[in-house]
């Protein structure tokens, strides 16, 4: 039997697998219901070297929203760390027109403590929504500041899909504790966010 190579484990069987996926714990599950805010307070440390947020069907209730997120140490609850990032989009309409990469240089931060864009303007109709994720690399690391890599996807308003590129990091080297989410104007309406801890990565 030929052994296979996984993320530097060798695996002689299918059933091996098993032990790749358990790389991947899931801390905490999240369910909007008309939320002003979604917040992640507890379960982010040194346990594991990265963490994963998956953003599923995140639903605006005002249309032509931006997801944003924030992040803040110890038991604060302000929400403001200093952050600079870059932001770019695909996106492409339903009738075939307008397929453009471009950077967008209104939605990025620089030495800022703004809520920081993640997804595109996303619409209101019923099947209009956001999916995605994203990765936060050593947060409890008191030395380096805190690199954050996110990839969505929404439905925009005006019937374009606009997948969404964001990377930056948090300036401090005081361990970031908590994630706070929220649409750049009014609530989430629905959607689930699930946060997972990552091992051996």
């Amino acid at each position: 039997m030929s052994i296979v190579s996984y993320n530097n484990r060798s695996l002689q069987s299918v059933t091996d697998l098993e032990g790749v996926t358990k790389t991947m714990v899931l801390l905490s599950t999240q369910t909007a219901s008309s939320s002003a805010t979604i917040s992640f307070t507890s379960g982010i440390d040194a346990t594991y070297p990265v963490y994963m947020f998956k953003f599923i069907d995140i639903h605006p209730a005002t249309d032509q929203t931006f997801l944003t997120f924030q992040a803040d140490t110890g038991t604060n609850t302000n929400y403001n760390q200093t952050a600079t990032t870059s932001y770019f989009t695909a996106y492409h309409g339903e009738d075939g027109s307008n397929g453009t990469l471009t950077y967008n240089t209104s939605y990025d931060e620089a030495q800022s403590t703004d809520f920081i864009y993640i997804a595109d303007r996303t619409g209101t109709d019923n099947d209009q929504c956001i999916a995605g994720t994203m990765h936060v690399f050593s947060p409890a690391s008191t030395t380096f500041a805190k690199h954050f890599i996110v990839n969505t996807n929404c439905y925009e308003q005006s019937n374009y899909t606009s997948e969404v590129f964001v990377g930056g990091y948090f300036n401090t080297t005081t361990a970031i504790t908590r994630f706070q989410f929220k649409m750049s104007s009014g609530n989430i309406d629905a959607g689930t966010i699930k946060l997972y801890g990552i091992k051996d990565s």
